[in-house]
């Protein structure tokens, strides 16, 4: 059986495509500027693509912004909404009225339990 094994080429190591016909879709540079170290990042997007206004500084790790030109774009941040708490949901559902009557109850039957739990132990 050694004599007769099977020859060819090593599988999955070499692709057997060309780039021959093949269209590239064109591409655009975007440039970040890093406002904390000054570090510039250079990425390629497909030129119909929009490029994202800010990017990670692969350097530190902050925000670093989209270059037009020469210039850093303006990032307007005012229709960002801020983040709710659980705090701010709560008193969407019930009023501060309800929410210490509901803590009352709470800490009354805690504290009875507590007390009873004191007579069976003693």
């Amino acid at each position: 059986m050694a004599d007769r094994s099977l020859r060819g080429m090593r599988l999955g190591a070499q692709s057997l495509q060309s780039e021959e016909g093949v269209v590239f879709s064109e591409r655009t540079r975007s440039v970040y500027l890093c406002p904390e170290c000054n570090y510039e990042t250079a990425l390629m997007f497909a030129a119909d693509a929009e490029a994202p206004e800010t990017w990670e500084c692969r350097h530190c790790g902050h925000e670093a912004v989209l270059m037009v030109g020469s210039e850093p774009i303006v990032i307007d941040k005012s229709d960002q909404k801020q983040a709710r708490t659980h705090w701010d949901m709560l008193l969407e559902r019930r009023s501060r009225e309800e929410l210490e009557e509901l803590l009352e109850e709470r800490l009354s039957f805690l504290r009875e339990r507590r007390g009873l739990n004191k007579k069976v132990g003693a």
